[in-house]
């Protein structure tokens, strides 16, 4: 059932792309010969105002057909009758539904949550941080002329900048005040079992393959009620415990599926090299005003825009690799997984869980399809401005050349994602 519910949220995502198209091309006077729902063999079907309505065998993705749209056809109603910059309002449009609907996304999310700033919660003493003048309170905005308004804002910095010098811009009283300081690099010894907790309950979230933790059975959404008898509220209580074990067998008491089981294991000794930033940021979310949701969201909508252009970058300089592109059967696992790990905490969690994926989702598709590569809307935009320049279109048989190789292009690469996250799932 988890699935079939991530494949509506991926089709509702693809419908919206094509209904933005398809209102603007009824505004512009374009007709469009037929709005479908899903893919394959019509299943339903009737006409209303000289289009048709059909609903598909595979309830996946949908499409907008206008008269004239790739063929020379410039009849009254036809796609290329109408001027350029309609056409450009036309192409537009399905990415900028996109990003309106990750803007909805994001105020139910702040609506209802509110928004978590880079709080600094603690100070350690000893670090660079603390002598540089960081304090507990100080809000980050700023780190090095990038803007902080989100903790997904800080913590995407530090992937691409960690360890190196920052000048981080704080809000203190109402004040800014600029800071430098280097990381201190630290190299120790710890030991570890190989999970992933829930921030606040010591709940389960993944483990980790290889680990002691998967030897011995412990799985995503177990509790963890004690360890060696000592109680555990929080995750920083189980990482405490195991460390003062010293690698020495540990039992832990677990909840699972309403029953508590034993499971003993043996934590691995792990040499780390890392950079400590010395300061801890709080887990706290802030409540919003109406006013004050409608800002953020339209900040969190420019975050989710700006993490797919940082995802390029992680690819492009080979911190990403093919691995970990995934395509819609990659999405639909990830979305039905998450629905699955909320249940745990309730139907609002998976709720604003399914709405989160959908929204970033949603925003990511409206800047895939922005870009100039043929055959997708960035590259039918291009050839349209083209013609906006040089005042006539460019010659179809030309055009359609180029959007062909960019639709075979885009197909191997489909297939090859498509493989990738089926081996993925085995």
């Amino acid at each position: 059932m988890k699935y079939v519910w991530a494949i509506l949220v991926l089709s509702l995502i693809i419908i919206i792309h094509e209904l933005g198209h398809f209102i603007i091309a009824k505004a512009s006077g374009v007709k469009v010969v037929e709005f479908s729902l899903g893919m394959g063999p019509r299943l339903i079907k009737f006409t209303k105002g000289g289009t048709m309505y059909s609903l598909k065998l595979f309830l996946f993705g949908g499409s907008c057909q206008m008269l004239g749209e790739d063929e020379e056809n410039s009849e009254e109603g036809s796609f290329n009758s109408k001027s350029v910059w309609k056409r450009i309002a036309i192409i537009a449009a399905g990415p900028i539904a996109n990003f309106v609907l990750a803007f909805v996304g994001a105020v139910l999310l702040i609506g209802i949550n509110g928004y978590d700033p880079a709080v600094i919660q603690s100070v350690d003493k000893e670090s660079s941080a603390y002598k540089a003048g960081l304090l507990p309170g100080d809000k980050i905005v700023d780190i090095d002329g990038s803007n902080i308004v989100f903790y997904s804002d800080y913590s995407m910095y530090l992937m691409f900048n960690e360890g190196e010098e920052m000048d981080v811009t704080v809000l203190r009283d109402g004040e800014k005040k600029v800071i430098t300081f280097t990381p201190d690099f630290v190299e120790d010894d710890v030991y570890q079992i190989g999970i992933y907790m829930d921030s606040e309950k010591p709940l389960i979230s993944s483990v980790v393959e290889g680990y002691p933790a998967e030897a011995a059975g412990l799985k995503g959404n177990d509790l963890i009620l004690s360890i060696d008898g000592v109680t555990c509220s929080s995750a920083d209580e189980v990482s405490k415990i195991i460390q003062t074990a010293e690698g020495k067998e540990v039992s832990l008491l677990i909840k699972r599926d309403g029953e508590e089981l034993t499971i003993k294991l043996t934590p691995n000794i792990v040499h780390r090299e890392y950079y400590d930033y010395g300061y801890y940021l709080s887990a706290d979310t802030v409540k919003c005003n109406p006013i004050d949701t409608i800002k953020y969201s339209f900040c969190q909508v420019g975050s989710w825009i700006k993490t797919v252009f940082l995802s390029f970058k992680l690819l492009f300089s080979g911190q990403a690799g093919f691995n970990d592109l995934s395509g819609p059967v990659g999405i639909v696992t990830v979305i039905g997984d998450t629905v699955e790990e909320s249940k745990t905490y309730g139907a609002l969690t998976v709720f604003l869980s399914v709405v989160t994926m959908g929204a970033f989702i949603s925003a990511n598709l409206g800047v895939m399809n922005l870009l100039p590569i043929p055959a997708l809307d960035g590259g039918r935009l291009i050839f349209l401005f083209i013609e906006a320049v040089r005042r006539k279109p460019v010659p179809k048989e030309k055009e359609g050349i180029i959007h062909f190789v960019g639709i075979v292009l885009l197909l191997m690469l489909s297939v090859a994602v498509l493989v990738n996250d089926i081996r993925k799932l085995f």
